[in-house]
């Protein structure tokens, strides 16, 4: 197994309340129009990543690893599938109001992983707001009836979002993304979602969208759950000012702000993925970095995503930019 770090080509998404922006600011390359998620380091059977450099180009990461099963790390392969799901998102309108389901219920029901996710706010319009669950407690009839009364919007709760914000989202949830809004979204491998409101909205045939009801009934945690913009203070690793924004069993993610050179290890317990959102860097959400790994040298342009294989040693990362590093 060659062990490199290797450039994704994302799958894309045309959801109706998508814009224009991951093509304009991101640098993403598809004909779909409107353009709402590009999925940069997945292999969900829905849309899987394309390796684009070295000698494994052209093949899929869900190939790569089912060949290499070892370049997802031990703990990565601690999971029936791999476990992380790592997409941008552009809401140029609301998305419905919605909710996913834990472990137990997805696999049970739907044979997949549930969804546990964490949002990065890339970039908003002034006054852009997301659905945070309730407000007040509430009991499964009352939130049934609002729901038939779509009268849903008077029980949630709204947060108004700012570049930056960090929201930690656990299954049962309820929750949805605001017009205006461009997210990075770190995930379990999923793509189970029940919908509950979706404002009257019709399908690209005419038709209501389908919602889920009876299912959001059975997961939705009817507790207030108030937003976690708290996380780890920053530290220092050299050229790089570094914070972790989440550590969970599903995913640990790092915001690094890179103004010079960090080196960093990937060991044999996880893979990383590295996006590059400013500037220059590895799997980077902000700039322009360099990546140098065993005398190969990979220049990260906003808006790319790097597979890094579990194992692959020490790198050095370099430049002016922010970056979201995640692994397991």
């Amino acid at each position: 197994m060659k062990q490199y770090p290797m450039r994704l080509h994302p799958a894309f998404k045309d959801n109706l309340w998508g814009g224009d922006r991951l093509k304009k600011d991101y640098h993403k390359q598809t004909e779909l129009t409107p353009l709402a998620e590009s999925w940069e380091l997945s292999c969900h059977k829905d849309g899987c990543s394309t390796i684009e450099n070295g000698p494994y180009a052209g093949k899929s990461l869900a190939d790569y690893l089912r060949e290499f099963p070892d370049a997802a790390g031990i703990r990565g392969q601690e999971f029936p599938a791999f476990p992380i799901l790592f997409k941008l998102i552009d809401a140029k309108d609301n998305l419905s109001i919605q909710v996913h389901p834990d472990d137990a219920y997805a696999m049970r029901v739907e044979g997949e992983y549930g969804k546990t996710e964490m949002w990065v706010v890339l970039d908003c319009q002034p006054g852009s707001k997301l659905v945070y669950g309730f407000k007040e407690p509430v009991t499964k009839e009352i939130f049934q009836a609002h729901i038939e009364q779509n009268t849903l919007m008077d029980l949630v709760n709204e947060v108004e979002v700012h570049k930056g914000d960090v929201f930690f989202i656990a299954s049962g949830t309820l929750h949805a993304i605001g017009k205006g809004i461009v997210i990075a979204e770190i995930q379990q491998s999923s793509n189970t979602t029940y919908r509950v409101y979706d404002y009257g909205r019709k399908d690209a045939n005419g038709n209501p969208r389908a919602l889920h009801i009876e299912k959001a009934l059975d997961v939705t945690n009817l507790e207030p759950y108030h937003p976690q913009k708290n996380h780890d203070p920053v530290r220092q690793e050299g050229g790089a000012k570094v914070e972790t924004l989440a550590d969970c069993r599903y995913f640990h993610t790092d915001r690094i702000h890179l103004s010079g050179e960090t080196r960093r290890t990937v060991d044999e317990e996880s893979f990383e993925g590295i996006f590059c959102a400013e500037g220059t860097a590895v799997l980077c959400a902000e700039g322009t970095a360099v990546l140098c790994a065993d005398e190969t040298a990979l220049t990260l342009q906003k808006g790319d995503t790097v597979f890094l294989p579990a194992g692959m040693g020490t790198y050095t990362l370099r430049g002016e930019a922010m970056c979201l590093s995640m692994h397991v």
